[in-house]
């Protein structure tokens, strides 16, 4: 999904577009198939009692509550959580009933650096550590392909076409 152009100025273009790590919902998936799992087994328990039919739709209502807050909630948050990166601006928006959202202008960006632990380069994610203006750096946790987020931010940091190096510019005239 890609971000909303009308809500660019009329020179910025998107760079960058991604939503957090697949990873966030491991944790929502097995919920999903620990409830679901435990809900047929109370249910094939109650069944043959004489009040196993109100037992079993009070299981059933239970066991949809139970999915959507553990499982449904945090894919809706994963979906509407986005860290964008823009020719003039780094973005994060997340949240669907109250939105929040965080602009760094790339001119304000003093570092940009990652982590990542093993887990999180076998997963191929990290944390992005973005230091500007502001007293204490901001992180974003669990961005994908974290090193290649980080390369481009730099270029784009750094990108000042009054002083490119270009290494074959010279060789070919366009210096």
């Amino acid at each position: 999904m890609a971000y909303p152009d009308d809500l660019l100025s009329p020179s910025e273009h998107v760079v960058i577009h991604k939503h957090p790590h697949w990873k966030m919902l491991l944790l929502p998936v097995f919920l999903l198939l620990v409830v679901v799992a435990a809900c047929a087994f109370l249910a094939s328990l109650v069944s043959g009692q004489s009040w196993g039919g109100i037992a079993q739709i009070a299981i059933v209502v239970i066991g949809v509550v139970l999915v959507m807050w553990l499982t449904l909630t945090p894919v809706i948050r994963w979906r509407t959580t986005h860290f964008i990166v823009t020719s003039d601006r780094v973005m994060a928006r997340e949240g669907v009933l109250k939105r929040t959202g965080l602009d760094i202008p790339l001119s304000r960006i003093n570092s940009v650096r990652f982590e990542h632990s093993l887990l999180d380069r076998v997963l191929g994610c990290g944390t992005l550590i973005i230091e500007s203006a502001s007293d204490e750096p901001l992180e974003f946790d669990d961005i994908p392909n974290v090193e290649r987020v980080h390369s481009l931010l730099y270029r784009e940091v750094n990108d000042n076409p009054d002083d490119d190096y270009r290494p074959g510019a010279v060789a070919d005239g366009r210096a």
